[in-house]
């Protein structure tokens, strides 16, 4: 899942984005109404966590342009303005859901992740293919009932594919995906994990790679 955080306070950014990498998001920063919009029309989001008092272009004006992309992500507005008028005006703007600050840090994941699966091109919450067995919220992975020890990453990855189905997933896609806008498009990473989720997954091999495309889970329908 990928994630932009729209936060002035850079701190409180840096805590929030380092949190929602260690539970395997690819998460990307932004400080200020000007630069999420950028990044917004470069990369694909699932979620966008929203600050409203933002420099630059105002979060609730962000939130406006968010919603009127064709294909937008789901808006988790997360703000100090905590008055039942503010939660119904931010709604109103079409904000997905809204958190007032302070805030419970497992909440906010749980949020995040509920807002993805509302996402009209979501799959089932379980996702099954070739004997895997995968669930995001409760972060576990079976194959053939036998608990897979993954890691963040390469939990990630497995969704990632999972989730993409039959279809072919390139290199970049999947540092896209399971990694963020500073991920090194030259890097071996994806390879490296791919092969220690290969030996974790076990026989027979699941996960196909085809050369010069990228990689696929065989036994999907």
């Amino acid at each position: 899942m990928r994630v932009l955080v729209v936060e002035d306070a850079r701190a409180l950014a840096d805590v929030v984005a380092e949190g929602l990498r260690d539970q395997g998001m690819a998460v990307d920063l932004a400080c200020d109404g000007h630069t999420a919009a950028a990044k917004l029309d470069l990369n694909p989001y699932e979620v966008v966590v929203l600050d409203r008092d933002l420099p630059g272009i105002h979060g609730d004006a962000l939130c406006q342009m968010i919603t009127e992309r064709e294909e937008r992500p789901m808006v988790l507005m997360l703000t100090a303005a905590d008055s039942p008028g503010d939660r119904v005006s931010g709604l109103t703007l079409g904000a997905d859901d809204y958190l007032a600050k302070p805030f419970h840090f497992p909440e906010l994941v749980l949020r995040i992740r509920a807002l993805a699966r509302r996402r009209p091109d979501a799959r089932a919450r379980t996702l099954r293919a070739a004997g895997i067995e995968l669930d995001p919220v409760r972060r576990t992975a079976t194959r053939d009932g036998r608990r897979l020890d993954l890691s963040v990453k390469e939990f990630a990855l497995l969704e990632a594919l999972l989730q993409a189905g039959p279809a072919v997933l390139s290199t970049e896609d999947l540092l896209e995906r399971v990694w963020d806008e500073h991920a090194n498009p030259f890097t071996n990473t994806v390879t490296v994990t791919i092969g220690r989720l290969r030996r974790k997954l076990g026989d027979p091999p699941v996960i196909t790679t085809l050369p010069g495309a990228g990689y696929r889970l065989t036994g999907v329908p």
